[in-house]
């Protein structure tokens, strides 16, 4: 699909990442997936959806635009290890003119279960002014498409969760 494709086979449910494999330089010395390449596979998947959205790499060469990543938070649910092949499930939570909220689940590919999840608030920057901006129009309305499909799924599990110590 091109970049400034308008989005239409990731609506019915959350989007699906292409099955990745995991490197093998990325297993630390405890024997599984090191926390950081967490993060490159949540990545690779938002790549694939912001390209559907016609946000992706030709969106940033021919009209100036990109993202960046606000705000991050990454569970870690259950170890991968090299020889696991993975998928990540993405669903897009909210949007408004400047900004995408999404929630992203890395998932045992053949197996299905759950390793990781990550929430995100990703920003919408002009790079010739390297400022946040609006998405144009035409992006908005594809963004506002997937929007409303993914609001009919289910609440991914995790969704809104904080960091903090048990109170006693």
């Amino acid at each position: 699909m091109s970049d400034n494709a308008v989005p239409t086979t990731q609506e019915a449910g959350p989007f699906m990442s292409q099955v990745m494999q995991i490197e093998p330089q990325w297993i630390d010395y405890n024997g599984h997936l090191n926390m950081a390449y967490y993060n490159v596979m949540f990545d690779r998947a938002i790549d694939q959806i912001w390209a559907e959205l016609g946000i992706g790499p030709a969106y940033m060469k021919e009209r100036q635009g990109s993202t960046f990543t606000a705000e991050c938070h990454v569970r870690y649910l259950r170890e991968i290890h090299l020889g696991d092949p993975v998928q990540v499930a993405v669903w897009l939570i909210a949007a408004d003119e400047k900004r995408l909220h999404t929630f992203e689940e890395l998932r045992h590919a053949g197996e299905g279960w759950v390793s990781a999840t990550s929430e995100n608030m990703s920003v919408h920057i002009d790079m010739t002014k390297r400022k946040v901006s609006p998405f144009p129009l035409d992006i908005q309305a594809n963004i506002a498409r997937v929007l409303r499909a993914h609001a009919a799924l289910p609440q991914p599990d995790g969704l809104g969760r904080a960091i903090g110590m048990p109170r006693k």
